[in-house]
């Protein structure tokens, strides 16, 4: 059973709590080189200014996460495209207010919308709106919009260049990262066959078994497989035999497994730097000296996948073949009325425009803060997490306007700033990863010091000072009404909608993977398929928004995370179903009840109340599909 956050808990408390992650000291060191080489090229080359709008596209980098580098490399091209598409955007609409307030909401918006239905890690909208703030900030010109945007382009280019410079050494480094852990929690897996572990363990290796199957769909890429590329995508592929293998013949057993499978799969874990740099060295595999037959035949997959390794590359003869949704399919299923990443990003859009409209009508000097300030705490993915970041914001902004105006009352320039830049935003991105307040510390100076520094303006120590807290102190308020108003219980309420409607959409695929449905046709790209793994995403986020809704009820959350858990299992073995093709199908009568099975669960959820328990036809070959379809009964049955 997942553990509900306790309500009673201290907002205050946990929202200054510093986690454990370790320092990303490569990371932080390339953000600040990335953010400063434009502002140091601009000055070698005798245009201070043009360094420091080039500088804007340093942001660019702030968007880099250990994800495989065909997908890194297209992200980054994208977000430095829309910067400097923004930045273009900003300088024509600086003269007029409204029209800024207005495009402020659509930006953060459409940012948060897109990066939540393609599910990008990143810090979503506030760049973005950053960039175009700070350029309606600069002298009016609006006939230097393209000119602008090249500079931006140009700053951001290069943190291309430097986020993709990994490629070279460790070119799979990414996907090799996921298939350890992938390795690592299905050794805990086959550990926890026989204990009360089980199930707990059967989610976590679901769920790195759906990364690991995303992160090598995402570095792939058709016309260059490479060897290792292969070697990975074959032990994935062992990988969810093993999981299948242990769901559909231990899921009820009492007895656990010999220990040697665990050790066996870790030992693989550990050699795959040495096998990625060539030296295919023998790991032996340790067998207990009796086992049964099914035991031997997990030895079997295991031998086989780590003999994928020690294989000449001449044959690997592997096909790498992956399905993934179009684009325009992932964003046609997150825009509905019911998904919480579509009213999310709505609520995020409206209450970010009125806060920049309340801004420019009080006449506040550079305005934007005000929404700006409203943006980063919107940017919780719950009323809880928006707490908390009103608190981080509020206490490491208003701490950073005092370093900020310290340091701008010594009119930095020149490589100072340059500098500055380089030490403000490494010292970000090492505490990021730590406490969003502290972050907010080092990165609040920053901005100002380059947003102040494009806008030419005169500065005044308290003038200064006291105009940025007011601004941080109304945007935050205003993020925190709005959110709070408009969306306090939005999520909790559509729960029962989304399973109906998640149940029906398994139900379908049911249908056309265990009936004929002609020559050729691939249940793997099938609109079925799509709209269920849309559903479950679209369930799973309105979930966990839901756990930080203010106030949360305890009882219905610890009742839906089993019906969740269920849901997304099952959606899990359909999915691994529709791989294979050796399915035979079903009678008209079994596919009937199957129907009518998943129809009276549909209903049961939606009216809140208990489903009456039916038979559930078996399911040939597939035993795992039929046992999960009859947990879900039992979920559901928990409900008063």
């Amino acid at each position: 059973m997942k553990e509900i956050p306790s309500i009673s808990s201290s907002i205050i408390k946990q929202a200054l709590s510093v986690n454990k992650k370790p320092f990303p000291w490569l990371k932080a060191f390339s953000a600040g080189v990335a953010a400063s080489l434009p502002i140091l090229i601009g000055l070698l080359l005798g245009n201070f200014k043009y360094g420091l709008i080039a500088g804007m596209g340093g942001f660019t980098y702030l968007y880099v996460f250990n994800i495989p580098y065909a997908q890194r490399a297209k992200k980054i091209f994208f977000v430095l495209v829309a910067l400097s598409l923004l930045t273009a955007l900003g300088t024509i609409a600086a003269p007029y207010s409204m029209a800024i307030a207005i495009l402020m909401g659509m930006i953060g918006a459409g940012a948060i919308f897109i990066f939540g239905a393609l599910r990008i890690t990143g810090p979503s909208a506030i760049f973005f709106v950053l960039v175009f703030s700070m350029t309606t900030g600069m002298p009016v010109q609006p006939e230097q919009a393209f000119f602008r945007a090249g500079l931006v382009f140009l700053g951001g280019s290069l943190s291309w260049i430097i986020a993709m410079l990994g490629y070279f050494f460790d070119p799979h480094g990414p996907e090799k990262g996921v298939m350890k852990r992938t390795l690592i929690e299905l050794a805990t897996f086959l550990d926890s066959v026989g204990t009360e572990r089980f199930n707990e363990s059967r989610h976590r290796v679901m769920s790195v078994l759906k990364e690991a199957e995303e992160t090598l769909a995402s570095g792939y890429i058709s016309w260059k497989q490479t060897d290792f590329f292969k070697r990975l995508n074959v032990l994935n592929s062992s990988a969810q035999t093993i999981f299948t293998y242990i769901l559909e013949h231990y899921s009820e057993h009492p007895v656990k497994l010999p220990p040697e499978l665990g050790h066996s799969l870790r030992k693989m874990t550990l050699s795959l730097d040495t096998k990625w740099k060539g030296h295919y060295t023998d790991q032996k595999i340790l067998q207990p000296d009796v086992m049964d037959d099914q035991s031997a035949y997990l030895f079997k997959i295991i031998y086989d996948a780590d003999a994928i390794f020690n294989e000449p590359a001449s044959k690997i003869n592997k096909v790498v073949e992956f399905s993934k949704p179009s684009t325009k399919t992932v964003l046609g299923g997150a825009f509905d009325k019911n998904s919480i990443i579509f009213i999310t990003a709505l609520r995020f859009g409206i209450v970010t425009a009125i806060a920049a409209m309340i801004a420019f009508q009080f006449g506040f000097v550079r305005s934007y803060w005000v929404p700006l300030s409203c943006v980063a705490v919107m940017s919780g993915f719950s009323i809880m997490a928006t707490f908390h970041r009103a608190i981080q914001r509020g206490i490491g902004t208003l701490l950073g306007i005092l370093i900020a105006s310290v340091i701008l009352s010594f009119h930095p320039s020149g490589y100072l700033i340059a500098l500055l830049v380089l030490l403000l935003t490494f010292i970000t991105e090492l505490f990021i990863v730590k406490n969003y307040g502290l972050a907010a510390l080092f990165f609040t100076p920053n901005a100002l010091l380059m947003a102040e520094s494009t806008s030419l303006g005169n500065f005044n120590f308290t003038y200064f000072a006291t105009a940025r807290i007011i601004d941080v102190l109304i945007g935050s308020i205003i993020g925190l009404l709005g959110v709070w108003l408009v969306g306090r219980r939005s999520a909790s309420s559509r729960i029962p909608h989304l399973v109906s409607k998640t149940i029906r959409s398994q139900a379908q695929l049911l249908v056309i993977l265990f009936s004929d449905q002609g020559k050729g046709f691939k249940a793997r790209e099938s609109r079925e398929l799509n709209k269920m793994t849309t559903n479950i995403f679209n369930l799973k986020t309105l979930y966990n928004t839901a756990l930080g809704e203010i106030p949360a009820d305890r009882e219905a959350l610890d009742y839906y995370w089993t019906v969740v858990f269920s849901v997304e299992h099952l959606g899990y073995l359909l999915e691994d179903c529709a791989k294979t093709s050796t399915r035979r199908p079903l009678s008209d009568e079994l596919l009937a009840q199957l129907l009518y099975v998943c129809e009276t669960m549909a209903i049961a959820a939606e009216l809140k109340i208990a489903p009456t328990m039916r038979k559930v036809p078996e399911i040939e070959a597939f035993p795992s599909i039929q046992n999960e379809i009859v947990n879900l009964q039992k979920g559901l049955q928990k409900s008063d």
